[in-house]
């Protein structure tokens, strides 16, 4: 039998990682914990698998997303997995919650054989005091057992990777991947669920707080599109930096750490996450230089998605009880790698309602396997990959907190500036931010993009002008109309696929993008069309209507 390490302190599990895992654990210049993942260095979500139970059929979104897998195969993977963790020599056992507020927590338990898995899910989780301790009992079990692999022939299975969750018994199974995001999305997913059936609106989004006023904003985005950047504002009270719950209190944070990209790390540009890179935090699989164990984070040799996992407290001002009030702002995150969207909108009811359906991205290089450089891609509520209803449920939910609480929203647009090649600056993107939460931005005037439909502001305190308006950052007009109305046909494309536009209400349709300035057009027209469609018209976006 292995020796069993219940919830070791972080010393005790960086010195096992050491002693043990010495070829592919670390420390780096700073002291944190430097492991790598193996050949998985992203989350595998074509491998993801929800076991179809009777009880939980009709709960679950079926589809690419969510993968139906029989009781059968998942018992299969996880004696395949028990087995292997009772060989190996030492186990690591980590009790704690999911959860911020004491009503809706949920108790998880972590089983593995990598120390690195023990502490970067002791950080992202929220730790058990002693007396919690004494008795406690899982709500949810996650056998990670990633260092060995899944058997293919099992049905079901499409790789030697595998990761599995049994809402009925609770329980995960992660086989070939040691990617250690598969742990904390996991319990994402998990809560997408319970709380969605407990009438509470769970959020793939980052939080904070002004702390004078106590003024709440979240801010919703995939990987890459800023959330746990523009979270981490040093004047403001860091409340959480990926996962929420927003419920007839409030908000509060599901987890206990943050897991931020390292990729391009500056203490000029990000001092507060580049000075929890200390003793204590995880990094993941970055480059550091053989002498002076210093991490060069413009090194991407090993993959692009180089992260950083460390517990809230890091933070100098993170709330210590990440629980908030209900939001005053809604900023949905973007990043258009096309740079045809405005770097901001100020969004009416209905618009809310499709852009977070439609959950519009570039997906960036690293957070999944196999992808190198920017792809437009649509994620339903941004955060796709982790919904368990369907998108318009939660997009049903949302509209009603927005209606309820009167929050203002805004589409930010984190992504390429025209036809430049060049990201948005940290700095404009930041300054934006700051005029939202100063009221600056709402009392702007705005033009309309004709296509989008989109009011962008005609100016914003520390952002040049020129920079507002997507037509103006193009040398060529006939090019921008080409993939303005290329992007506004993928809009449409996706709303019919997923059946949303025969779902929404007409108010809700009627904010797709029109190709051409025809409203028939909106669903019906294919990117090849556009193109074609558009030939060499002049561009019409920024036009105010």
């Amino acid at each position: 039998m292995p020796d069993l390490i219940r919830n070791p302190s972080p010393a005790r599990v960086i010195e096992l990682a050491l002693k043990h895992e010495g070829k592919t654990s670390s420390l780096t210049s700073t002291g944190a914990l430097s492991c790598m993942s193996g050949a998985k260095t992203g989350r595998s979500p074509k491998d993801k698998r929800i076991v179809d139970n009777p009880e939980s059929h009709d709960d679950v979104w079926w589809g690419p997303v969510n993968i139906p897998l029989s009781t059968q195969s998942f018992m299969i993977n996880r004696e395949r997995a028990v087995d292997y963790l009772r060989s190996r020599a030492r186990l690591f056992i980590v009790d704690a919650f999911a959860g911020h507020d004491p009503e809706y927590r949920v108790r998880i338990r972590i089983i593995c054989s990598r120390a690195y898995h023990a502490l970067f899910m002791s950080n992202m989780l929220i730790p058990a005091t002693p007396e919690e301790l004494k008795d406690f009992v899982p709500d949810f079990v996650i056998y990670n057992a990633g260092t060995f692999p899944a058997n293919r022939y099992v049905d079901g299975m499409t790789s030697a990777c595998s990761v599995d969750l049994n809402l009925e018994r609770a329980e995960m199974v992660i086989l070939g991947t040691q990617y250690a995001g598969e742990m904390k999305k996991g319990v994402l997913t998990l809560m997408m669920h319970l709380m969605t059936k407990r009438g509470q609106l769970c959020l793939h989004s980052s939080a904070n707080e002004d702390p004078r006023t106590g003024d709440t904003t979240l801010f919703f985005g995939l990987s890459g599109t800023g959330k746990t950047t523009l979270s981490a504002d040093p004047r403001r009270l860091l409340i959480g930096d990926d996962e929420h719950v927003w419920t007839e209190k409030g908000i509060f944070n599901i987890e206990g750490g943050c897991y931020a990209k390292c990729i391009g790390l500056t203490e000029e540009k990000e001092p507060e996450i580049f000075n929890a890179v200390r003793y204590g935090a995880v990094v993941e699989n970055v480059v550091m230089d053989n002498e002076t164990r210093t991490v060069d984070f413009d090194d991407t040799s090993i993959t692009e998605n180089t992260r950083c996992a460390y517990p809230l407290h890091f933070i100098p001002n993170a709330k210590k009880k990440a629980v908030g009030g209900h939001p005053t702002n809604v900023i949905l995150l973007t990043c258009d790698a096309t740079g045809v969207l405005p770097l901001v909108s100020k969004l009416t009811r209905e618009q809310v309602i499709y852009h977070f359906v439609s959950g519009f991205t570039s997906k960036m290089v690293g957070t999944e396997e196999g992808v190198t450089e920017p792809v437009a891609t649509f994620s339903s509520c941004y955060g796709e990959p982790f919904l368990m209803w369907h998108p318009l449920k939660y997009a049903e939910m949302l509209a009603d907190k927005l209606e309820h609480h009167q929050a203002h929203a805004f589409l930010l647009n984190t992504g390429w500036i025209g036809s430049s090649g060049q990201r948005c600056p940290l700095k404009y993107t930041r300054a934006i931010v700051d005029a939202i939460h100063s009221g600056e931005l709402a009392k702007a005037d705005y033009a309309r993009d004709a296509t989008f439909g989109l009011l962008f502001p005609t100016s914003c305190p520390g952002v040049p002008s020129a920079l507002l308006n997507p037509a103006a950052n193009w040398d060529d007009a006939a090019a921008f109309g080409r993939a303005q109305a290329k992007l506004a046909a993928a809009f449409n494309e996706n709303f019919v696929k997923k059946g949303f536009s025969s779902a929404v209400s007409a108010d809700v349709l009627a904010q797709a993008p029109r190709i051409g300035g025809d409203a028939a057009a909106v669903g019906k027209q294919s990117a090849a069309e556009a193109d074609a469609a558009v030939g060499t018209r002049r561009a019409t976006g920024g036009q105010a209507a």
